[in-house]
């Protein structure tokens, strides 16, 4: 697990889907967004296979590196859905059944209940589960890495439920200046603007067909002062005409 002071993550996406096109990509987004939140600065994004030695080595990898890590995709029953045995490989563990979640899901599927239903139990040996009444089964957390499923609706469940353990983040205060000019007359002030506040993360993104602006300038960082210092002295370098509106 990194050592650094500032508390980083990593995604690791799962899926012949993903890659191919057959499935369009939805939970990189969402994981961003609750992360920083959070204070959480999500660092790096891997889109892999369905292959087993392939995703023990990116997590390993992942792990070491980053604060928290997350994988989406995987765990459900199918033929495809690689991602606990690959993390066991990666931890040196078995997998094994977890009782709690095969007597939950028993339980719902009661008569109908299968072996491949029973899939969904699995997990590395020495797991820890997070469990909420939010979500029908815990998410299986081993260390730093939690493993969320791909299929959207219940990678935004199961998220919401893990958040209050994801922890050590120190949350961004973030303004937003709508501007009517292009990026073009907005270079020298950005340039100047980034060396004098160094601490600030400036980001410069333009809009085509919007009538009311053509580029949104974003200011973010970890206190207030540095970030309205920064907004400021944008402000004073762009005409007051060409400002449409500030965040």
């Amino acid at each position: 697990m990194t050592d650094s002071k500032v508390s980083t993550a990593a995604a690791l996406v799962i899926g012949n889907e993903i890659l191919s096109g057959k499935t369009a990509e939805a939970n990189v987004v969402v994981l961003a967004r609750a992360l920083r939140l959070a204070g959480i600065v999500l660092e790096r994004v891997v889109t892999i296979r369905d292959d087993i030695d392939t995703i023990a080595t990116e997590v390993r990898a992942l792990a070491a590196r980053y604060t928290w890590v997350f994988t989406s995709g995987g765990v459900g029953p199918t033929h495809d859905d690689l991602t606990v045995a690959a993390i066991a490989k990666a931890y040196d563990r078995n997998v094994v059944i977890h009782e709690p979640t095969a007597a939950m899901i028993r339980s719902h599927y009661g008569d109908t209940c299968t072996e491949g239903h029973l899939r969904m139990a699995l997990a590395p040996e020495g797991a820890t589960f997070v469990v909420s009444e939010s979500t029908r089964w815990p998410t299986v957390r081993i260390e730093n890495v939690f493993l969320l499923p791909g299929v959207p609706e219940a990678f935004r469940y199961k998220l919401d439920a893990l958040m209050p353990q994801i922890v050590g983040g120190i949350p961004f205060v973030s303004r937003a200046v709508f501007v009517r000019l292009d990026e073009g007359p907005l270079v020298t002030a950005l340039d100047s603007i980034a060396l004098e506040h160094p601490n600030v993360e400036i980001g410069s993104y333009p809009k085509w067909g919007d009538p009311t602006y053509r580029t949104k300038v974003t200011f973010d960082a970890r206190d207030r002062e540095s970030v309205d210092r920064a907004l400021e002295a944008f402000l004073g370098r762009v005409p007051k005409e060409e400002i449409a509106t500030v965040e």
